[in-house]
Order: structure tokens, then sequence, then C-alpha cells
């Protein structure tokens, strides 16, 4: 017995007073020796080294052999406490040395290639760090943080911890009160900002506002009332060309008419309204946050303001953004929203009803702005507390611990429950599956709580420009030390789910868009759902939520682990992906209006977010009123969001947009072609998106 052999395949000096040490530790894990325990160690020892001799004459051992012969000994000699707790112990650091292993070979698969599970995140060395940095953070929450019971179901698949390398650290989403920040200046760290003097300056800080709240959070960034906001800016605007105007007039000795010199400065003010939103759109399709990796998520809510301001920036906005990047590309953020409301811009004769038209007409070429229902029966109760929602999809107003407002609030973190699993695992027992699901709720409830107390604890100088700049909702007061419950008591815990369509094909043999019977089941699957985040609401006074997840990497792992365990079922897990949340799958041959009235009813359950999407084959060009038939359509079924999509290619050379049906541009020759699509509310490129995505794409059919 002169060497041993570690782990790692290497062959070192064997040392017996290694097996003494060991087990002195296993004996001091239960209380410490009953005894002599110099007598007792040293007998155990030997009777561990007399084993090794019998049964390791002519071979050589590893360390696991030597762990195998103390648990023995220990049994064997009446000692059945410490064998137990030398046998946790063994299980711990196997899990912890897996965990290791797992995470080395994460590193090593990001180091040659940036995964794919976030569209947003490029191939640049610091994104590889910020996936390195993310995949050994996720490791230590799974493996040090979370309670057994939680990290085994997220491994399981039952449930997903969404985010889970950002844990315990911050938050997901805020709606930014710009008009604070503004109107009372702020820090970013570097110095004060004071409140801007003109319209140019006002959208230079509005994106770097959002670069600097996406460096303290890892979700998504948004205005809620990004005209409202920016309109006084206008108007300081028109005071400014107006006083220069005035001022050069004199010093020239020339007169003119008070027409004349509003025409003018009406001219000037709007060409510098459009040149902030231009600029303020660049800014954000290039400059980067968290430490470069990617642009901010970003999305702007509009189309509500009737003042001359709000008016003017609405409609310098979109005309920005139809014109589009340097070459005319298509820009990804921010997601844009459109708020429809009817006596304000939904019907001919409404204030704002030209700007509707253009938002229909540059979403026709760009694919934004997506459009939100402030009428919807679950939107309009908040009154003149308009919902602001996310690109993504995620919404939130209503407020167990104070006022309903949309400014200042968001969501605080969200798990997301594998419905697929359970129809599964019921087969057609209705009841059994509703047992199954109360259970994953409850955990998925609890997990979120486990989460919260770690948040809640957290201090406002963890957030330096979230916190420390009062942004979030009643953060006012808070001192550098204290915590932040105050504040995101206000926030939403939110529980979502995906695959509504594979459960219910496995509890009732077809899924909702091919069956009455299966809309009505789930209907009240999704239903029975929210009155479970209801009554948590009510139980532990914060804001529980059902959202419709936005699956993007999720939607191929739970799938896969799902094959894994029960094989490939027809109809359930015989393609890559689940379908998104309540969606009917991609690949149901369904006409729009169809496919619009059986989605709209789940809007409404799904208070923490929703989405609908109509597919079609290409961008609409001019065809306003189909689209606009589309759009009227969404409303009438009471969704609170929704969005048209087409593909929208786009060569980097020449710029030529449409339909790039061959590999290259068939005006330059080009194969540079930029292939922008679609994916959990936001834009993309084809070639950022995760396999599972791309097959889910490939399978979209059109809604003609």
């Amino acid at each position: 017995m002169q060497s041993i052999i570690k782990r790692d395949n290497m062959e070192v000096p064997f040392d017996t007073g290694k097996i003494a040490a060991c087990i002195d530790k296993a004996f001091e894990a239960t209380g410490g020796y009953k005894g002599d325990g110099k007598r007792i160690s040293f007998e155990l020892t030997l009777n561990v080294l007399k084993k090794l001799e019998q049964q390791y004459v002519d071979t050589s051992f590893t360390v696991e052999n030597v762990q195998d012969i103390v648990e023995t000994v220990l049994i064997e000699g009446g000692h059945t406490e410490v064998a137990k707790a030398y046998i946790l112990y063994r299980q711990k650091r196997t899990s912890i040395r897996e965990a290791r292993s797992e995470l080395m070979d994460a590193v090593a698969e990001i180091v040659r290639e940036t995964n794919r599970d976030n569209a947003n995140v490029g191939n640049s060395p610091s994104a590889k760090v910020l996936q390195i940095s993310e995949a050994a953070s996720k490791s230590f929450y799974l493996n040090r943080v979370l309670p057994d019971h939680e990290r085994a179901a997220h491994i399981r698949g039952d449930i997903y911890i969404q985010d889970l390398s950002w844990y315990g650290k911050t938050l997901t989403c805020v709606q930014i009160p710009l008009g604070k920040l503004l109107s009372n200046g702020f820090n970013n760290g570097h110095g004060s900002i004071r409140s801007p003097k003109n319209i140019r300056s006002a959208g230079a800080l509005a994106a770097i506002i959002l670069q600097s709240n996406q460096n303290d959070m890892h979700g998504g960034q948004s205005y809620a009332f990004f005209d409202r906001d920016m309109a006084p800016y206008v108007e300081i605007e028109y005071a400014r060309q107006e006083k220069n105007l005035r001022e050069n007039l004199q010093t020239l000795g020339v007169t003119a008419s008070d027409e004349d010199i509003f025409d003018l400065v009406d001219k000037h003010t709007r060409n510098e309204t459009y040149q902030a939103m231009e600029a303020f759109i660049y800014n954000l399709n290039t400059m980067h946050s968290r430490a470069g990796a990617q642009v901010p998520f970003s999305s702007i809510n509009l189309g509500t303001d009737t003042s001359r301001g709000g008016r003017m920036v609405t409609e310098c906005f979109l005309r920005a953004y139809e014109r589009g990047l340097g070459k005319g590309e298509t820009p990804i953020f921010p997601n844009l929203i459109f708020k429809l409301k009817y006596g304000v811009n939904f019907d001919e004769g409404d204030p704002n009803y030209d700007l509707f038209h253009l938002a229909m007409s540059v979403a026709c070429k760009r694919l934004f702005p997506t459009f939100s229902f402030m009428d919807a029966s679950f939107n309009n109760i908040f009154g003149d507390e308009e919902v602001g929602y996310m690109g993504c999809r995620t919404r939130v107003i209503a407020n167990a611990n104070g006022e309903a407002v949309t400014d200042g609030r968001g969501n605080l973190s969200f798990t997301s429950i594998n419905l697929p699993r359970l129809g599964i695992r019921a087969g057609k027992d209705i009841g059994k599956f509703y047992r199954l699901l109360d259970e994953t709720m409850e955990i998925a409830v609890n997990q979120l709580l486990t989460r919260y107390n770690l948040q809640k604890n957290l201090r406002v100088k963890d957030f330096p420009f979230l916190m420390g700049q009062k942004l979030y909702y009643q953060s006012e007061g808070l001192n550098p030390n204290d915590t932040i419950e105050k504040a995101i008591k206000h926030g939403s815990l939110s529980i979502g789910f995906i695959g509504l369509a594979e459960c219910l094909v496995a509890l009732t043999g077809a899924h909702h868009g091919e069956n009455q019977g299966s809309q009505a089941q789930g209907i009240s699957i999704v239903s029975h759902m929210r009155r479970i985040c209801d009554e948590a609401t009510q139980k532990h006074s914060l804001n529980f939520t059902l959202l419709a997840t936005p699956a993007e990497q999720l939607s191929g792992k739970f799938t896969k682990l799902d094959v894994e365990k029960y094989g490939v079922l027809t109809g359930i897990t015989d393609k890559e992906w689940y379908t998104n949340s309540f969606h009917v799958p991609v690949e149901c041959e369904i006409t729009a209006l169809e496919k619009i009235a059986i989605e709209g009813h789940y809007h409404k359950y799904c208070n923490a977010g929703h989405i609908s999407y109509i597919e079609l084959t290409s961008a609409p060009g001019n065809n306003i009123e189909a689209y606009e038939k589309i759009i009227r359509a969404m409303s009438e079924a009471d969704m609170g969001y929704g969005a048209v999509n087409f593909p929208l290619d786009i060569c980097r050379d020449c710029g030529k947009q449409g339909l790039h049906t061959s590999e290259i541009c068939t005006a330059c020759g080009s194969s540079d072609i930029s292939r922008v699509r679609r994916i959990t509310g936001y834009l993309s490129t084809l070639d950022r998106f995760n396999d599972s995505k791309l097959a889910e794409e490939s399978r979209r059919i059109k809604h003609e």
C-alpha cells in the first residue's frame, strides 16, 4: 500500500493519516467520540487498513475504494449514526464535484462558442466572459443556496427558475419613471446630470438612463409614457427656437409676422425632435451594457398623449423608426409599443387617429410597433393610470401593497411550470392532473418566496442607479445601507407556464386550436392557475401574478428532458420545442381571426403579461386596411397586447428589403443578408436563434 489513485486518475503516495483524520471528522459531525477517542480512532483506522490489505493485494485502489471501506468499518463497529453522517458528507462532496465538473464543461462550451439562450447576446469576448460568470453563478445558487426540493424540481424539469444566474443579485425588470428623472436630474456614478434644456439632450439622456439601469438589472427596461414624458422638452425646444429666431431677426434688423415666425419655429422644432428621436434609436442599437455584452433590453410605450409635444414625439419617433438605421436596416431595439385607446386614437375623428395610421404603416414595414389595448377589460379598470407593456410581454399594475401604478414597478422574478409533463403524468385523468398542478404551483409559490427573501435583503447601495436614483416606486427616503424591501414589495412575483397545447393533447387528445372541448379545458387550467396566484397574493401580501412565459431557451429544455423521461409522444414531445404559453401551435393551419378568437380568452388571466401573434407570408406593404382588421379583431377579442409577424430580410450591403428566398441578394448579389424575425416579443436575427427556436420558426404556418 505505497500509493493511491485520486479522482483525477493521478497516482500519489498513500497516507494512512488521512484515513484517521477522515474518521475523526465523521465523529465530530455527530458530537464527538463517546469514550477514549484516540483508541477508537486507532482501532477503526487499523480495521480499514486490514480490509485494504485483504481486498487489494495485487491491485491498486482509489480514494472511492477507501471511503467505501470506511463506511463498512463504521457500521460493523456499531457506529451507525457516524456512518450515516459520513455517507451524507460523501454525497455532498460528490454533488459539489459533479457541479464543478458540469461548470467546467459549460465553460468549455462557452469558450468554443457563445451559447444562444439569449438572442440579444453576441459572440464577443465580453459576451463570453458574461456567460462564463453566469454559468458559475448558476452553479453556486443551485448547489449552495436553493433548498433541496426546489433544486430537485428545477433539475428534474417540473419547474424552471428563470434567470437563475441572477437569482439573489438583482430584480428582473422595471418601468422607468422617465419624466421624474428628466425633471429632477440624476447621477449615473460620475457626476450629476441636470435637467435637459432642449429635446436633443432629453433624447440622449433617455438613452443613457436605459443603459445605466440595465447594469443594475438583468431584464427589460421600459418607458411606459415616453410621449408624455418627452413632451415638455418639445415645448422647451419651441421656446428656445423662438427666442433664438427673434434675437437673430433683431440683430439683422429684419421683421417678420408672428405667423411666419411660428412656421419657422415649428419647422426647426420638428427637425430637432426628429434628430433627437433618430439619435435615441441609433444609441439603443449601438451602445452596450453589461460590460459590453449586449444592448439594453429596451421598450417604449407611446401613442396616447394628445398634447402638441406628445404628438410630435410620437410622429417623429415613428418616422425615424420607419427610416431605419444607416443602410435602412430595421432597428432591433427599442421594442416599440403603440397604445390604442377609444376616444384618443382608435377611431376616425379621434385626436391621434392619424398617428395610429402612421403606426400601422411603420409596422407593415418594420414589424414594430406592436399594439397594446388600453380598453381591454383588465386594463381599462385602471383609468388614467394607463398600463405599460414591455416588448417581451411583461405587464404590472395591480398592487396588494399600495397604489396601482405602472411607473417605477416591475417583475421581481418568475418561475415557469412544465404543463406538458403534468399532462403526461396524469394521462386522461383530469382529477389527477389538477392535483399535480396544485402541487407544482405550491412549489413555484414557495420558490418565489425563497427568492424574494433573498432579494428583499439586498441593500440600496447594491443598486446604485435603480435604488440610488429612486427609480423604484417608494424607494424615496431609503439610505444606502437600507434594505430594499420597502420598495420591492410593490413589484410582482410571477408564475409562468409553457406548453398548454401539448398538455391538452396529453389530457384530451387534441389541443385548443383543434377542439372546442380542449379549448374549454385550456381556459379552465389557466384560470385555475390564476386563482392560485390570487390566493397567494392575499395570503402573503405580495403581488403573485400569472405570466404567459416568453420561452426562449426554455422551449427546448423542457422538451428535451421530457423526451429523455417519457420518450417521443405524438403531438406532445415529437418536435424540438413546446408551444409558447397559451398559444395555438405555430404549425396549426388556422385563420388569423380564428387564432385571435381562441387566444383572446387567455389574456385576462395572465395578469403578469401576455401576447398573441399573427403570422403573414410577407410584409403587408400598403395594405393597411387588412392590417387594421387584424388589430381591431385583437381588440374585440379582449386582448391586451398583440403583434403581426412576417419575414423581414435585409441585405447589409445594399439595403434591399423584402423576403430573400435565396442565399444571395437579388439586387447586388451579396450573401450578407440579415434575416430578422420576432422571438419572444423582441426582434433578432435568425443566426442568433437557438436550435429549438430555429425549428419552431421554420414551422410557422402563415395566417391568411
